[in-house]
């Protein structure tokens, strides 16, 4: 590459925004390794449940006082790995989960103002909504498809698993309801609704890593 070239590159990467594709899901969808595929093929950072660790420093904790809010239900429900996912922040007082949702939502901020990336859940399409290089994404799955990816790939027993996938769809949606009201799946807030049934984990990370560079200007 001759150097007229190559500083013409290097002038188109400094002429492109950063963006921001933020993805809710439905429990099973498999919503969270399609985002993470997303990522990996657009080379940009992936964030989801290691908000929770950031946010703890930013609350001067540690990151087990922030999990253990989040799962003290288990000594109830015993150790559980997938039963915090029905509390997003937590069972402690309200005052806490304010608290880290606050936390969380100012690392929001600056994640989307430092960099491209992929951001699952948290409320970010919410927190982000006045952003102007951003893409909310929406995955859901047939209920005979999330069942099957329970069992077989989180290793859920039938029972557990219809379970787990009525009680976290109710807490997402209370969890976005409470901080953004609007429920996850409000037409309004969402630029692709995705039925990951359709063209499976591989398939749906590929059509939207194509909608994403379309919609943000990559080649």
């Amino acid at each position: 590459m001759g150097r007229k070239e190559y500083d013409h590159t290097m002038e188109e990467k400094k002429n492109i925004k950063h963006f921001v594709i933020t993805v809710n899901r439905q429990f099973g969808s498999m919503g969270r390794p399609i985002a993470k595929r997303m990522a990996e093929k657009m080379g940009i950072n992936f964030y989801d449940r290691d908000l929770i660790d950031q946010a703890a420093r930013e609350l001067e904790l540690p990151a087990s006082v922030i999990r253990e809010s989040e799962e003290s239900a288990e000594k109830v429900m015993g150790n559980d790995p997938f039963f915090r996912m029905a509390f997003p922040l937590g069972k402690g007082t309200s005052e806490m989960q304010d608290k880290i949702f606050e936390a969380q939502k100012r690392i929001i901020k600056f994640l989307a103002a430092r960099e491209s990336c992929i951001i699952v859940g948290r409320c970010s399409d919410f927190i982000l909504a006045d952003m102007k290089e951003k893409m909310n994404v929406y995955i859901y799955a047939s209920y005979a498809d999330r069942l099957r990816h329970c069992i077989d790939d989180l290793h859920l027993e039938e029972d557990e698993a219809r379970k787990m996938i009525h009680d976290v769809d109710e807490a997402r949606a209370e969890y976005q309801m409470h901080y953004a009201g609007y429920l996850p799946t409000d037409l309004r807030y969402r630029d692709i609704m995705m039925n990951s049934s359709f063209l499976g984990i591989e398939g749906t990370a590929d059509y939207l890593v194509d909608a994403a560079r379309k919609k943000f200007g990559l080649s």
